[in-house]
């Protein structure tokens, strides 16, 4: 018997939430496991904000959440929404078959560790997303215009107090202006590949925060930053939640031959130009911050 639209829809949803190596459990206790934090946890320009400069709590996020990842593999993985063995990409192939796939959005965060770990959030949207929305823009625009919209708010609620010292509070920043991200869009995906090893401060404080991975708990929201009065409130995309996650239990993935391993050594020797330039913009102006000013939200 032929599945209706409603199960098909809400059957491959929990199908991608139960078959993650990490369980989705509640926010307020959700150790070796994901969880959507509340909204309001996280604060965003309001409606009169380029007037009063005033902030109001996240709302209802604008995408639902689908699933959580904690990978590694042999060299840095990329644009896992490519390969059709990806979890989240096979279940899409299986449960729609003729086409008509939801949008999905993933968030990959590529950690510079021997290992070559990567945090993946994934979100759905299931509403239509409306044309001329800064979430349309968002999609259709070039990658300039994501570089300079896209922003992260990066928070440590539970942890050692030298984690959340060096992380920061409610975090804010526009990514693409202090990371080397790339963008995987094709007709019902939107990836966004976040190289954290492409800064010296947020490589320590990745590293840091993967030592220390299994007493903390990381919340990450994701926005398109508001740069006019017509685009305020800003809304969340969606946020995630994880907690004391086990990076000795990531799953080990196969690399497609299309290229990420051979994008490797272009990676590193974009990493070590970019780290070369830093050090010498430091020994020039010690006092300026090289690697935060154009990151932090004002």
């Amino acid at each position: 018997m032929a599945k209706t639209d409603s199960e098909n829809e809400n059957g491959w949803i929990e199908r991608v939430k139960e078959e993650g190596d990490f369980p989705l459990l509640e926010p307020e206790n959700c150790p070796n496991g994901w969880a959507t934090p509340p909204a309001d946890t996280f604060r965003v320009r309001g409606p009169e904000y380029f007037l009063k400069n005033v902030k109001i709590p996240g709302g209802e996020y604008l995408l639902k959440p689908l699933g959580f990842d904690c990978i590694k593999g042999p060299a840095k993985i990329s644009q896992v929404l490519k390969d059709p063995k990806n979890r989240v990409r096979k279940v899409l192939d299986e449960e729609f078959p003729t086409g008509n796939k939801p949008r999905v959005w993933a968030f990959n965060f590529q950690f510079p560790s021997k290992e070559n770990h990567s945090v993946i959030a994934y979100f759905v949207a299931r509403e239509p997303i409306p044309d001329g929305s800064l979430l349309d823009q968002f999609w259709k625009g070039d990658d300039g215009f994501r570089r300079s919209r896209l922003k992260v708010i990066a928070n440590v609620p539970k942890g050692p107090w030298v984690v959340r010292k060096a992380v920061g509070d409610n975090i804010i920043c526009v990514i693409g202006r202090v990371l080397t991200c790339h963008y995987y869009v094709a007709d019902n995906v939107m990836e966004v590949d976040i190289d954290v090893g492409s800064s010296m401060g947020a490589t320590s404080i990745g590293r840091l925060c993967l030592g220390y991975l299994t007493k903390i708990t990381i919340d990450l929201a994701f926005l398109i930053e508001s740069q006019a009065e017509s685009e305020l409130p800003e809304r969340i995309l969606g946020a995630v939640r994880f907690s004391q996650l086990d990076v000795a239990a990531a799953r080990e993935v196969e690399l497609s031959s299309d290229g990420s391993a051979a994008n490797l050594q272009s990676s590193l020797t974009k990493r070590v130009i970019s780290n070369a330039v830093t050090i010498t913009l430091h020994s020039l102006f010690p006092d300026a911050d090289i690697t935060t000013s154009k990151c932090l939200d004002v």
